[in-house]
């Protein structure tokens, strides 16, 4: 994360006059952004969890969650708090290493491709110069989680539903990360903060989502697949496979499925975000964030930086729980297809979309000066 260096050099000295060691305050300084995106990714699972039942009871004219808290805020808190209580029971007959590791390999994957989002101008853990091909790297191998699952399980719904999993995975992954190649030589770069700022010279008509429409179109349905939400929730349909992988679980493995399902929905509306819709620059073409020396306001240079942060990351969030809200509501809309037409959609249409969409695309960029 992209700190100021004079706050920087007045922390170090703050520690060297309290007689910590160097050691010590190199620790706290890397681990602390790690801590807050971690907290404020935690919070953002909670506001999901309360939107989507909040929406979905909306969508069927039911009240929803409100005894626990105020509006039911905290229900998603004394959901977790149940699960952790719940006893933890692991199948006699299962490979007992493989069916631990499942719910950690489908966890971890979805927390590492928070590093390279960015919810302002120099607000990110690693800009890498690669980025969304580690966030496309990363995602690729929670389906090997599921499939590790299910096969641990030694239970025939949730093997299947596992071997579910990977084949909508990878039959989704690839138009995904066509997608990715559509809109990376628009900026020159795999940087997802080069992504954004190549969007933010042109203003709001400089949007990939109007210069990559398709590829748009695409990335969202993908996106909606690779986060198995309805209508392409197959895997764990529980009319068909009796919860699917999740057949065995309990406890807190059981809830950590779904505290994996929620943050990479996140990930991908953060992503769309990110890749089509400008990121933090704001949607409002006369809008920008404010230079505050020219208003006449009395406010230091720090003060200017930090009310411009905040404001870019409202813009960042706004944008991504709009997007949340489609997909929400899509789940509610649209009913559930079956596994071959699943397929037939992701091979045979979203797959020759998404690369007739990246061939112009390359061509453009290749033949332009």
């Amino acid at each position: 994360m992209v700190i100021n260096k004079n706050l920087e050099e007045q922390v170090i000295d703050l520690f060297y006059k309290l007689g910590f060691p160097k050691d010590l305050f190199g620790f706290i300084w890397i681990i602390t952004p790690i801590l807050t995106y971690t907290l404020g990714v935690t919070i953002g699972i909670s506001v999901i969890v309360w939107l989507e039942r909040k929406i979905s009871a909306g969508v069927q004219q039911r009240i929803g969650p409100e005894h626990a808290g105020p509006l039911g805020i905290i229900q998603a808190l004394a959901d977790g708090a149940k699960l952790l209580s719940k006893e933890d029971i692991i199948p006699s007959r299962g490979d007992s290493f493989l069916f631990n590791v499942g719910p950690v390999m489908v966890v971890v994957p979805v927390f590492l491709s928070y590093l390279v989002i960015p919810l302002g101008h120099g607000i990110i853990l690693a800009d890498l110069d690669i980025g969304v091909f580690f966030w496309i790297a990363v995602s690729s191998v929670a389906p090997l989680g599921l499939l590790t699952a299910g096969y641990g399980s030694n239970n025939k719904y949730s093997s299947l539903g596992g071997l579910r999993a990977a084949a909508q995975s990878i039959s989704y992954e690839i138009p995904l990360a066509l997608c990715v190649l559509s809109v990376s030589p628009l900026s020159n770069s795999l940087s997802t903060v080069d992504i954004v700022e190549a969007q933010s010279k042109y203003g709001f008509w400089g949007w990939n989502s109007w210069r990559q429409p398709i590829g748009f179109v695409a990335f969202f349905i993908s996106s909606l697949a690779e986060c198995e939400r309805l209508p392409f929730d197959l895997p764990e349909a529980e009319e068909e496979l009796v919860a699917g992988y999740q057949t065995e679980y309990s406890g807190i493995k059981f809830g950590l499925f779904y505290v994996a399902s929620h943050p990479n929905l996140l990930t991908s509306s953060l992503s769309a975000t990110i890749l089509y819709l400008g990121g933090w620059n704001s949607p409002i073409p006369f809008f920008f964030l404010p230079k505050f020396d020219r208003l006449g306001w009395n406010s230091t240079d720090e003060t200017s930086e930090v009310i411009s942060i905040t404001i870019a990351i409202i813009i960042t969030l706004a944008k991504a729980y709009s997007f949340l809200f489609i997909s929400i509501a899509t789940r509610w809309t649209l009913p559930r297809v079956r596994m071959d037409q699943l397929l037939d959609l992701g091979w045979k249409s979203l797959l020759p979309v998404a690369l007739g969409n990246s061939l112009p695309t390359a061509s453009f960029q290749l033949s332009s000066p």
